[in-house]
């Protein structure tokens, strides 16, 4: 047995990978409706391999019991086939997880074609369970027993939770797509735009949507809304009557190289002056844009300066962050000259269970891995995703908002508190700290991130009216960890 348990173990991490790396943290199927299917198969197959997995630790089964055995390593195979049509209906693979996921059927086939012989030899015994332990690998196997079947487990959770939300998603009346007014979104599938894309259609909003994999976002909104993948696709008849540009790869990541820094600034500006195209050809040209800036446009301040920092505040040319915010704003303006209000939003992060930061650092947090990074005083600008959709709203309907906004919470800590708020709010402390030198030696530029901030109050915003949902960080992070929020604040005092 100890070939097949070698191979066994090649698959185990191959697909505990493959899982973390691909189905969580990049494609995030648990919080995708149209990723349903894909999740219901992965828990019927993660619950096999739990039984298998603790079968071969500890027992052989022998007799009947060996087919059964048998049988449910074929059902595998068919769950896996199926798997594949789902994934190809329901969502792009990056190359790597096509790789990775043809590797793993090879490594499946091996692992079969080796337990094969000693099935067959159990088939021949008397039908019943021999207790036969393999020492450590017992012990190592039934750790990856439990571990796949709590996994089964919430992937089962999440299907019935996609399900209710599938369930209660409104449908809209189809009408004639070029003379109903429309929201044109941007970057529709990422965090913020899928949220506000699902605002606008509780609404009865009919939402035209930007996407550079039709597949997916098909499957995520559903036949009433349209996708397209080129704006040049959309009629010049067609009435838009509001845009929101929300377009632009993931800013905090990979390194900032030179590469990179090209991607993140083209990602966002081609898709800008497109929309602007856009509006230039349209027979009838839409209200307002509201187009995704970001604090950034500030520029880090140094020594975590804690003055405020309103919407005329300059930006700080050669800084990355800064010159990328500025660029992606000349473009937006370009609108004006189409008699267009421009409304420039530029957002702090944004905070919400489904995906961005917040998911993350509440994992640290509930791990009692919050740190302190660098001095903790720099500010940490933040805003709550119902907040950043309310403002987006906001800004649709509000003639006379233009220019640019401030989309942060009136309520602006410095990191260490901020840290500790959030670990306060899973009861936990804060005993970790990450000095200044070795972010800065391991993610350069990047570290200014995490490492500097912007005191950014949001002037525009409250002088125009708008009312935040939340605007203290008690109070936001006390709905997004559903803890009442004296508990909160018990937990807070406890910790200092």
């Amino acid at each position: 047995m100890n070939a097949v348990f070698a191979i066994l173990a090649v698959q185990a991490l191959l697909g505990g990978f493959d899982n973390l790396w691909h189905h969580e943290l990049h494609a995030k199927l648990p919080q995708r409706v149209s990723a349903r299917r894909e999740l219901a198969l992965h828990a019927a197959r993660e619950a096999i391999y739990g039984v298998v997995f603790l079968a071969l630790a500890w027992t052989q089964w022998q007799g009947a019991l060996a087919w059964l055995l048998g049988g449910l390593l074929g059902v595998e195979v068919v769950i896996t086939l199926a798997d594949f049509l789902e994934e190809d209906r329901s969502r792009r693979l990056p190359p790597f997880e096509r790789v990775l996921h043809t590797v793993l059927a090879l490594t499946y086939g091996l692992f079969l074609a080796t337990l094969a012989p000693h099935l067959a030899d159990w088939a021949g015994r008397p039908t019943g369970i021999a207790w036969t332990p393999h020492g450590l690998a017992s012990v190592a196997f039934s750790v990856c027993a439990a571990g796949v079947a709590a996994w089964s487990v919430r992937n089962a959770i999440a299907v019935r939770a996609l399900g209710r939300v599938s369930a209660s998603a409104p449908a809209t009346p189809r009408q004639d797509d070029r003379i109903r007014p429309a929201v044109l979104v941007t970057g529709a599938t990422g965090f913020v735009g899928s949220a506000l894309v699902a605002d606008l259609r509780r609404d009865g909003r009919r939402v035209i949507v930007l996407a550079r994999d039709l597949v997916q976002a098909r499957a995520l909104f559903g036949d009433d809304t349209w996708v397209v993948d080129r704006l040049d696709d959309i009629p010049s008849e067609t009435v838009i009557d509001a845009v929101v540009n929300l377009a632009g790869a993931r800013v905090l990541g990979q390194p900032w190289t030179r590469a990179r820094r090209a991607v993140l600034l083209r990602s966002r500006t081609a898709v800008t002056a497109a929309v602007v195209d856009l509006m230039r050809r349209l027979q009838q040209r839409p209200r307002v844009l509201v187009s995704a800036s970001a604090v950034g446009f500030y520029g880090a301040t140094p020594g975590g300066a804690f003055d405020p920092c309103d919407e005329t505040a300059p930006a700080r040319p050669g800084q990355f962050q800064s010159d990328l915010c500025a660029a992606i704003e000349h473009e937006a303006r370009r609108a004006e000259a189409l008699g267009v209000r421009v409304v420039r939003m530029r957002l702090g992060v944004v905070l919400g269970r489904g995906d961005g930061a917040y998911p993350m650092l509440a994992l640290s947090a509930r791990l009692g891995l919050g740190a302190v990074l660098g001095s903790g005083r720099q500010p940490a600008p933040w805003i709550h995703l119902d907040d950043a959709v309310g403002l987006l709203r906001f800004a649709l309907a509000d003639g006379g908002l233009a220019g640019a906004v401030n989309a942060v919470a009136p309520e602006t800590p410095g990191q260490e508190a901020f840290t500790r708020a959030l670990a306060a709010s899973f009861g936990r402390g804060v005993r970790l700290r990450v000095p200044h030198a070795p972010m800065r030696a391991a993610l350069g530029e990047m570290a200014e991130l995490l490492l500097e901030g912007q005191n950014a109050v949001p002037a525009a915003a409250l002088a125009a009216g708008y009312r935040f949902h939340h605007p203290a960080l008690a109070g936001a992070l006390a709905a997004l960890a559903r803890r009442p929020r004296a508990d909160i604040g018990r937990a807070g005092a406890a910790a200092h």
